[in-house]
């Protein structure tokens, strides 16, 4: 007789199945922890909508987290019944929302940018040259290999 998988190695397979970054893994896996420790280790099958609620309110209410970190909860939760459990959810009922900061994004001169860039040397002023100039995040960079460098024509190509 096999065992099945516990939920989150079941969570795991299911976002690692679908190509989720190994980050986002992470991230689903600790809200799917932190709900269900809010709700004194209930199984998310004994639960529905009503504790989804009563967590993502727990979030915004006590917790005063930001809107993309409720999201990212809800994301994980919705992650969890449709692709793990599957079951819809239906109406949660009035979740109260965090709210959106009004930011103004702060925009840097061109000397600004040039004195950030001297400051730096080595491999550090390479991966700042390549996110601010081709708009890569931190772990794309990171993640960057190369493979072809043609110097003539100034052009790269860079292969994962």
């Amino acid at each position: 007789m096999s065992q099945q998988p516990k939920l989150l190695d079941r969570v795991l397979l299911a976002l690692q199945a679908r190509h989720y970054s190994e980050r986002t893994q992470d991230a689903y896996v600790a809200w799917i922890k932190r709900f269900i420790l809010h709700h004194h280790k209930r199984h998310p099958m004994e639960m529905a909508e009503a504790e989804i609620n009563a967590f993502l309110t727990h979030l915004a209410i006590n917790k005063k987290v930001s809107a993309s970190t409720q999201n990212q909860a809800l994301s994980a939760l919705l992650f969890l019944y449709r692709h793990v459990l599957h079951r819809e959810i239906g109406n949660w009922g009035e979740v109260i929302r965090a709210r959106k900061p009004q930011r103004v994004p702060v925009v840097l001169t061109r000397e600004e940018i040039k004195a950030v860039m001297n400051y730096l040397t080595g491999s550090k002023r390479l991966m700042a040259s390549l996110m601010y100039g081709a708009g890569l995040r931190v772990m794309e960079c990171l993640r960057l290999r190369s493979g072809f460098l043609k110097h003539k024509k100034t052009y790269h190509l860079y292969r994962n």
